[in-house]
Parts: C-alpha cells; structure tokens; sequence
C-alpha cells in the first residue's frame, strides 16, 4: 500500500512539472509559400536555331522569408536563372528561363524543378515551342 502510494503522488507531481509552466516554448518562426502567376509558358512556333526566353513571376504570400535554393532543367537546352536572395513577405520575386533551339525540330516540352524552402518545397515549371526548321518549311 505503501508502495502505491509512493506511485501514485509521485505521478501526481510529474504530471503537474509537466503542466504549462514547466513545457518548453517553441517559436513557431512562420512559414514560406511561393505562388507564381503562371506555372506553364508557351512561346508558339519559333525558328530552329534562336534563343528564346520568359519570365515566371511569383510571390511569397507567406510569413517567411522565401529562399529558392535550387532550379533545374529537364534538359541543357534550357537555363533556368533567379535571385538567391530571400525573399520576404508579400514581396516578389521571378526566374528566367532560356531556351536554345538550336538542333531541335517540332514540338518541345521542357520543364524546370524549383526547389525553396516553401511548404511546397519543389515546384514543376512547363514551357513548350514548337521548333521549325529551316529545312522544313
């Protein structure tokens, strides 16, 4: 009896140690989300041979700063270029994509992964052309 006694209150003061004035704080530092305006591009029939290029605008609509550590292409035709610096709440940011058509012929599908630190932290961007070429006409 004795025993359970000993037991039961020292549960009894673990349990009230554990209570709100003795739980640890967490600081909820918010979080980061990255929206753009268009998530495909098409640039319609271009020629064999030229360099084309758009621009996909986002904006991060979270509490966050927003930072784009990583963009890669689906193939080393296309170049993906951003800004590295954080971007802040409510503010803007973009990243430019280039494509060279040089040896491509007909449709093109190419896309570009954006990695960042949002609570979607990879984004799938599309651009497609239809490439002709000179030959071809």
């Amino acid at each position: 009896m004795l025993i359970l006694s000993l037991v039961i209150t020292g549960c009894g003061r673990s349990a009230h140690k554990e209570g709100p004035a003795y739980k640890s704080q967490s600081v909820d530092t918010g979080k980061a989300i990255i929206e753009f305006t268009e998530y495909e591009h098409n640039f319609g029939k271009v020629k064999e041979g030229e360099k084309v290029a758009c621009i996909f605008s986002f904006r991060n609509t979270g509490t966050k700063d927003l930072v784009i550590s990583r963009a890669t292409t689906s193939c080393g035709c296309t170049v993906p270029k951003y800004d590295t610096k954080p971007i802040t709440h409510g503010n803007t940011g973009s990243l430019e994509v280039v494509f060279d058509t040089s040896g491509r012929n007909g449709v093109q599908t190419k896309t570009i992964s954006v990695n960042s630190n949002a609570t979607i932290p990879q984004v799938i961007l599309k651009i497609t052309t239809e490439v002709i070429n000179s030959n071809n006409n």
